[in-house]
This record gives structure tokens, sequence and C-alpha cells, in this order.
């Protein structure tokens, strides 16, 4: 497997995205009530209907930036990922997260050939999942820990955030930021 050489893999640490407002798509985490996060979560995948409709969901803007198709990808992975390990914080004790490389996951995964239509399908699904998820988490089940392969850790609450984040980031990286802040 080779990596795209136009892509520069993403190797920042986003955690600082819970500590003060992102000044590439607005997003503010103080803004954030975890017990909202199941209808920020619907209402980011909202910003997604459509996205993909369009004749030139395929092509890159430029080389080095992933198309909306390839970000939409991403999105309805990074949904997947967050579910299991929300899962995994509700069930286990403090438990660590195996490591995701996103770059690698893009090639393998070919997500520059997939169907965008079946793509648009399946990350609704997947974000209705992780929202039912965060539903169904009540009082202290919030604190519960786990930890990334890095050592970050996270709690339920600022791993909802730490996603919401993410996927709001990502509507605003193919121009439709909005759907939620």
């Amino acid at each position: 497997m080779t990596l795209d050489p136009r892509i520069e893999p993403d190797t920042k640490d986003w955690t600082w995205v819970l500590e003060r407002p992102c000044p590439e798509c607005g997003f503010d985490p103080a803004s954030v009530e975890v017990s909202a996060l199941p209808e920020l979560i619907h209402a980011n995948t909202r910003g997604w209907y459509g996205a993909l409709d369009v004749a030139d969901a395929r092509v890159r803007p430029r080389p080095e930036v992933w198309s909306r198709l390839e970000y939409a990808c991403h999105v309805r992975d990074v949904h997947l990922l967050f579910a299991e390990r929300l899962r995994l914080m509700l069930t286990e004790d403090d438990p660590r997260f195996a490591n995701w490389d996103q770059d690698v996951t893009a090639v393998e995964q070919g997500y520059a050939e997939q169907d965008p239509a079946t793509v648009t399908v399946e990350l609704v699904e997947a974000a209705a999942d992780a929202a039912a998820i965060y539903a169904g988490v009540t009082g202290e089940q919030w604190d519960r820990p786990g930890r990334r392969s890095n050592g970050s850790v996270f709690t339920v609450a600022t791993l909802g955030v730490y996603h919401l984040h993410d996927v709001v980031h990502h509507l605003h990286d193919i121009g439709l930021a909005g759907a939620t802040r």
C-alpha cells in the first residue's frame, strides 16, 4: 500500500479543540452541552445531505486536498470509530483505543473510488448509531475514561465534544460550514 504523496498526513494533536475555539471552523467547545450531542450530530449530518450530489464530488479542489467524497468517507468512518470507542468506554474500565491512521484507511478502503450515494447512506447511518449511543449516556457515565494510544485521556463527555468538532470541521473543509458549531 502506498499513501498518496500529495496528501500530507495529519499528525497534529487536535485535543486542543477541547479547550478553545477552532480558528479554522469556528467550533467552540464551551458552547457544547453534552446532553445535546445526539441532536448536534444529527444537525451536522443534515449538512452532508446533497454534498455528494454534485458532478465533481470525486474531484479534489487541489491535488493535496481530499475531494468531497473522500471527506464524506472519512466522516462516515469517524462516526464508526467514535461509536466503537464510546461503546468501549461504557463497558470497560479505562480502555485504551487502538491507533487509527486515517490516511492509511483512505488508501486501503479506496475512498476516492467509493459510490457517493452509498457513502451518503452509510454516513447518515453511522452518525445515527453514534448519536443513539450518546443519547443513552446518563449521569456519571459522562465521566468514564478512555485513552488513545498516544496517552491522551478522554471522558465520554470530552470524547463527544472532540467527535463533534471533527465532523463539524470537515463540513467546513468542503465549504458547507454552519450546520453546527
